[in-house]
C-alpha cells in the first residue's frame, strides 16, 4: 500500500507538470495506449451537465486499472484544467475485468475503455463561443511488466442555446458506457464476519430474477478482502450471499463499518454499500455453516507441515552440502564440550531463521510492488553471485589454513577448537540459507506457492516453518550428547578434517563462477577472475601477517596490503553490475538432433507452447536455472539418456526450456500460475490438448519416458 501511495503522489506531481506543457487536440499515443477526450453531446448548454470521457485504446495484451486496482497496479488519474466556473465531477468507472497474474488478482481494463466524467457548465457561459477543456491523464499500463505513461489531451466544445444533439462519432458510445456502468438499484446489503469467512448478503431489487452465475464483488477498498481468493455463491429466494476471504482491515486492522463496492452479475452490475449485520431471510447463508474460500487445496496447517518437512529435506540437496561441511568441522572441534556445542547450535538456528525471514520479507515486499520475482531471486543478480563466489573462496582459504579467522594470533597452528564459534555459527547459518534458498526440495514447492498468495504474516509463518525444518538436524545434533560422544577426542585429525572439508567450498566457488558465466559477458568474467586473484592474495597476506605477529615481528605492511587487495576485489566485483548477459543461441529442434547427442531443446514461450499444442505434439517444459543444482542434476541424470532421446523422437515430442538464470517476469508469472515460487518445475502437455501434468522435482529417466508416452497416447 505504501508503494501505491508513493506512486499516486508521483503521478500527481507529473500531472501538474504536464498541465503546464503542450496539449494535443486529437488522440495521443503514449506508447502502449492511445488517449483522447470525447463527448456525449456535440455542444454544451449554459447551466447544464455534460459528460466528457477519457478514451483509452489499449494495446493488445496490455491493461490499465480500475479505481481499486486489486493486488497490484494503480488507477488512472485525471487532472482537469477548465475555464472559469466550469467544474469536473468524479469518474464514472465501468465494471472492470478480473486479470490474474500468477498468485495476484487485479481489476483491469483491456481493449477500448471510456471513463466518463460529468462536467458542469456555468449558467453564464457565452453562447456562440467555443471553450477548450484540458486534462492531464496518468496511466499505469501493464503486461508482464508495468510502464507509467501519461498524456495531456484537449477537447473543443461550442456553447449553444438550444438542446444539442449527440456527438456524431462518440455520442452513442459514451451513452452506452454510462448505461452499462454500475448503478444503485435499492439493494439491501449487510456483511458479517463468520469465522474465517466474510459473508456479504444482498437482497431486493432486481436480484429475484437475476442470473447469479458468476456473481462477483469488486470492493472499492483494496484492504477489505483477499482479492485472489475464490468467492463462493449461495443463492436464496430473495437474493444471494457471497462468501469472501477477509483482508487486512478485518484480520490486522480496524474492521470497517461499511463495505462498499460493485456486485457484478451476468450482464449487469450494481453499486452496493453494506452495513454490519446478520444476513436477512431469503439471502441464503442465514444460519448456514461458513463456506471456506479455496486456497489451491492447501490449508495453513498443511503448508506449515510441508514447509517444515521441505526444510528438513533441503539439508540433503547438493547445494547445501559444502556449507554444512564447514559447520561440521567446527562442531567436531567442540564435540566433547556440551556447553559450546549447544551455544553454536542455537547461534546457527538464529542465523538460519533471521536470514530466511529477511529474504522472505524482501521477496514479499518486492512482489507487493508489482515485480515478478520468486524464491532464489538473489542468485539472479550477477553481483550477488560474484560476491558469493568470492566469499566461498575466502572461506575455503580459511579452512585450508592460508589464514585464520576467529582465533588469536597466538593460537595459529594450535587446535581448531581454539576459541569462539558463536559468530561463525550464526554466519554459517546465514550463508547456508543464501546458497540453499535457490534449491527447492520436495514438499517445499506447494508450501512456498501457498505462502506467496497469503497475507504477509501468514507468509512469514510458512517461511519460519521452513527455516526451523532446515536448522533442525544441526540443532538436534548439537543437543544430542550421546551422538557427539561417539566422535574421537580432539586432536590432529580435526585439522586434517577441516582442510579436507575446504575442497567442497572450493567446488562451490567454482560452481558459482560457472553460474556467473551464464549470466555475464566475457569482460565481467575477466573482472571476477581478477577479483578472485586479489582475494587469494589478500588471504595469503593476512595469513603472513598473522605468522609475523606470532613471531613478534612487524606485520602492519602486510595487513595494509591485504586490505588494499581486498578493496580492489570489491571494486572489481561492483563493476560486474553492468555485465551484459551473453547471447544465447537456440538449439536445434529434437527432430534434427543426431542420434547419441544431448537431447536438444527450444526456448520456452507461451506462444510456442500454444503453437506446438495446435500441431498435436507432446511437450515437456523444463523451468530451470544455472544456479539451481537440482535442475542440473535432473538434466544429467534424467534427461540425457538414450531412452529419453528415443522416446522424444518416436513420439514427435518437444523439449522447451524456460531459463530463469537471469530475471524474467514472464517465467516468474508462469511459475506462480502453477503455484510455484522457484525452480525446478516440469510440465508435460498432452498431445491431444488439456492442462499440463506436473512431474516431481526429483526426476529419473523412467519418469520422463513414462510421462512422454502417456502424453502421446
Amino acid at each position: 500500500m505504501l508503494i501505491r501511495k508513493l506512486l499516486a503522489a508521483l503521478q500527481g506531481v507529473v500531472l501538474a507538470g504536464l498541465l503546464a506543457g503542450q496539449a494535443s487536440a486529437g488522440p495521443v499515443n503514449t506508447g502502449h495506449l492511445e488517449a483522447e477526450l470525447v463527448a456525449q453531446d456535440a455542444a454544451a448548454v449554459p447551466g447544464s451537465t455534460i459528460y466528457v470521457a477519457l478514451r483509452q485504446k489499449i494495446q493488445p495484451g496490455w491493461h490499465t486499472y480500475w479505481r481499486n486496482p486489486g493486488d497490484a497496479g494503480d488507477a488512472t488519474k485525471i487532472v482537469w484544467t477548465l475555464p472559469t466556473g466550469w467544474t469536473a465531477g468524479d469518474i464514472v468507472w465501468p465494471t472492470p475485468e478480473k486479470s490474474r497474474v500468477g498468485p495476484l488478482l487485479d481489476y483491469a481494463y483491456t481493449g477500448e475503455v471510456l471513463l466518463p466524467v460529468p462536467i458542469t457548465v456555468p449558467a453564464d457561459a457565452k453562447v456562440g463561443s467555443t471553450v477548450t477543456l484540458k486534462a492531464a491523464a496518468a496511466f499505469l499500463v501493464c503486461e508482464q511488466i508495468c510502464v507509467p505513461e501519461d498524456a495531456v489531451v484537449t477537447l473543443d466544445l461550442p456553447i449553444v442555446a438550444g438542446a444539442p444533439g449527440p456527438d456524431a462519432k462518440w455520442g452513442a458510445v459514451v451513452a452506452k458506457t454510462l448505461a452499462d456502468a454500475p448503478k444503485s438499484a435499492g439493494l439491501k446489503a449487510v456483511f458479517k464476519l463468520d469465522g474465517k469467512v466474510l459473508k456479504l448478503a444482498l437482497t431486493g431489487g432486481p436480484l429475484k430474477s437475476a442470473d447469479m452465475a458468476g456473481a462477483y464483488f469488486y470492493p472499492y477498498s483494496g484492504k477489505v478482502i483477499d482479492h485472489a481468493a475464490e468467492q463462493t455463491i449461495e443463492r436464496g429466494p430473495e437474493g444471494l450471499t457471497l462468501g469472501l476471504t477477509p483482508g487486512y482491515d478485518f484480520t490486522s486492522g480496524t474492521p470497517p463499518t461499511e463495505l462498499a463496492g460493485v456486485v457484478a452479475l451476468s450482464g449487469q452490475a450494481y453499486e452496493v454499500t453494506a452495513t454490519a449485520g446478520d444476513p436477512p431471510a431469503g439471502a441464503a447463508g442465514l444460519g448456514a455453516p461458513a463456506v471456506a474460500a479455496k486456497t489451491g487445496g492447501t490449508s495453513l496447517a498443511a503448508a506449515l507441515l510441508f514447509a517444515f518437512v521441505g526444510g528438513l529435506i533441503l539439508n540433503l540437496m547438493p547445494c547445501v552440502f559444502p556449507v554444512l561441511s564447514m559447520k561440521a568441522a567446527s562442531l567436531a572441534g567442540h564435540a566433547h564440550d556440551p556447553g559450546k556445542t549447544r551455544l553454536q547450535g542455537l547461534a546457527f538456528l538464529v542465523g538460519v531463521v533471521a536470514t530466511f525471514l529477511a529474504l522472505a520479507g524482501l521477496l514479499i515486499a518486492v512482489r507487493a510492488g508489482g515485480a515478478a520475482v520468486g524464491w532464489g531471486f538473489q542468485l539472479q543478480s550477477p553481483v550477488v553471485v560474484a560476491s558469493l563466489a568470492l566469499v566461498m573462496l575466502l572461506v575455503a582459504l580459511n579452512m585450508s589454513g592460508v589464514f585464520e579467522f576467529g582465533t588469536s594470533v597466538q593460537g595459529v597452528g594450535s587446535s581448531v577448537s581454539a576459541r569462539g564459534g558463536v559468530t561463525g555459527a550464526f554466519f554459517t547459518g546465514a550463508l547456508a540459507v543464501v546458497v540453499a534458498a535457490p534449491c527447492t526440495a520436495p514438499f517445499m514447492a506447494g508450501a512456498l506457492g501457498f505462502a506467496l498468495t497469503q497475507p504477509p504474516l501468514i507468509s512469514l509463518a510458512v517461511f519460519l516453518a521452513l527455516a526451523l525444518g532446515f536448522a533442525a538436524p544441526f540443532v538436534l545434533l548439537a543437543f544430542a550428547p550421546a551422538l557427539l560422544r561417539r566422535l574421537p577426542r580432539p586432536g590432529a585429525w580435526m585439522d586434517t578434517l577441516k582442510k579436507g572439508l575446504a575442497f567442497p567450498m572450493y567446488g562451490t566457488a567454482a560452481w558459482l563462477l560457472w553460474v556467473f558465466t551464464q549470466q555475464a559477458g566475457s569482460i565481467a568474467l575477466g573482472e571476477l577472475l581478477a577479483a578472485a586473484v586479489l582475494v587469494g592474495f589478500a588471504g595469503w597476506l593476512w595469513g603472513h601477517a598473522q605468522t609475523l605477529r606470532s613471531k613478534g615481528k612487524p606485520s602492519l605492511l602486510s595487513l595494509i596490503l591485504a586490505l588494499l587487495a581486498l578493496a580492489g576485489a570489491i571494486a572489481l566485483t561492483a563493476l560486474t553490475a553492468s555485465a551484459t548477459p551473453p547471447t544465447t543461441v537456440a538449439t536445434a529442434s529434437v527432430d534434427a538432433a543426431p542420434a547419441g547427442e544431448r537431447l536438444a531443446s527450444e526456448p520456452w514461450s507461451p506462444e510456442r507452447v500454444a503453437a506446438l499444442q495446435a500441431e498435436g505434439r507432446p511437450i515437456l517444459v523444463d523451468f530451470t536455472a544455472a544456479w539451481c543444482v537440482t535442475c542440473q542434476v535432473n538434466e544429467k541424470v534424467a534427461m540425457s539418456g538414450a531412452g529419453v532421446a528415443k522416446v522424444f523422437k518416436d513420439k514427435n515430442a518437444v523439449l522447451l526450456r524456460a531459463d530463469w538464470t537471469n530475471r524474467d517476469a514472464t517465467i516468474a508469472a508462469a511459475l506462480a500460475e502453477h503455484g510455484r515460487a522457484g525452480v525446478p518445475l516440469y510440465l508435460v502437455y498432452p498431445a491431444k490438448g488439456g492442462a499440463p501434468v506436473i512431474l516431481p522435482q526429483l526426476l529419473t529417466e523412467g519418469m520422463v519416458v513414462e510421462a512422454i508416452e502417456k502424453a502421446a497416447s
